[in-house]
């Protein structure tokens, strides 16, 4: 494995989305914080007495402060400490594996390949533990884990690469549309069936609604496209309108592309220029994609339809003052951040359909 690849394990953060599973006695820690500071070092004494009486929970969210404060080594001792007891430690031991978190010493010591490809295997071991954990009260960390098997199954990341393994781990971690399952493996079966290798549109339609409908931005801007045009559903501009405006207001960078689109088809220039140009002024990607939960891909696929509607429209001078140098350098940077759908956005041009 070359350098690229490290740097891709460890920096893809695909374990990002951990269910929050001891909100129902943070209340009962922060009641009589005085400051951040004195809250968290009474908190911290509080925990300790309580784990070393042998409360699993106090030693649990022992573990889960220090891991929030960022004392991942500290964290890590405490989870290995209880993970044959409790799935979530195990969980979190595989989050922190996973993300190449915890002893600094041993990165230095070992060498970053080393820690990367033992810290990958114990993060897929820990995480398969806790998917296939054989009791009733994993409860949703259980679908949490099943959902980042599959994401290790479809992109190789310490185990075989696998679509089929990917799909029936992702189908367990849905559970049939669940609102309290996964909502990411819903909406990521939604695009797997949007895939070539394993195109099923009405399947990929279906899961996006439900997806959407247990709260997912991604698959709402998902949803416009697909109603849009068709895809795996009879087309309902009214309805891709309606699903594109609001994934746009709540900050799906896919759907403001479209709707940018959407709104230069009707003749609304002044509007997708406003939007296009908006949109032209977003650079940190991976903010935007910790902030939305959106993949990185589809957010660079909207900043450049985006970014080529608003360009058209400075070359035509619709919606906005005639510019065709700005418009040279918008088609520009459009192309170098998504390439292909900027050539088949320039063929539209061609044929007279921008």
């Amino acid at each position: 494995m070359d350098c690229s690849g490290l740097e891709k394990i460890t920096t893809s953060k695909f374990l990002n989305t951990i269910t929050e599973i001891f909100e129902d006695i943070r209340e009962e820690l922060t009641q009589s914080a005085e400051s951040s500071a004195e809250s968290v070092e009474k908190t911290v004494t509080l925990l300790k007495e309580k784990s070393e009486r042998g409360d699993s929970q106090a030693a649990f969210l022992l573990g889960q402060l220090h891991y929030e404060e960022g004392r991942y080594a500290e964290a890590e001792i405490i989870f290995d400490g209880i993970k044959d007891e409790d799935p979530r430690a195990l969980y979190q031991l595989a989050v922190i594996y996973y993300d190449g978190l915890g002893n600094k010493e041993d990165l230095v010591r070992t060498f970053l390949l080393f820690i990367s490809l033992r810290s990958t295997g114990k993060a897929i071991e820990y995480m398969r533990r806790v998917a296939f954990w054989d009791s009733s009260e994993v409860g949703s960390v259980r679908h949490a884990a099943l959902y980042n098997l599959g994401r290790a199954y479809l992109e190789g990341y310490g185990v075989q690469a696998s679509s089929a393994e990917a799909e029936r781990l992702w189908l367990l971690a849905a559970d049939d549309g669940n609102p309290n399952a996964s909502v990411e493996a819903q909406s990521s079966l939604g695009m797997f069936y949007c895939r070539p290798e394993s195109l099923d549109l009405r399947k990929a339609f279906s899961w996006h609604s439900e997806a959407c409908g247990n709260g997912s931005l991604e698959s709402q801007g998902a949803l416009g496209v697909m109603y849009l045009y068709g895809h795996g559903v009879q087309k309902d501009p009214d309805a891709a309108l309606f699903c594109l405006k609001d994934a746009a207001e709540r900050g799906n960078v896919y759907a403001q592309g479209h709707l940018t689109a959407c709104y230069y088809h009707r003749k609304l220039y002044s509007r997708a220029a406003a939007l296009g140009e908006r949109v032209c002024t977003y650079e940190d990607i991976s903010a935007i994609a910790r902030h939305t939960g959106c993949l990185e891909e589809f957010i660079r696929k909207g900043i450049a339809i985006a970014m080529f509607y608003y360009a058209r429209c400075l070359h035509l001078g619709r919606g906005v003052l005639q510019n065709r140098d700005r418009a040279k350098s918008y088609f520009a940077q459009a192309a170098r951040i998504d390439p292909e759908i900027c050539q088949e956005l320039q063929m539209d041009v061609v044929h007279g359909r921008i």
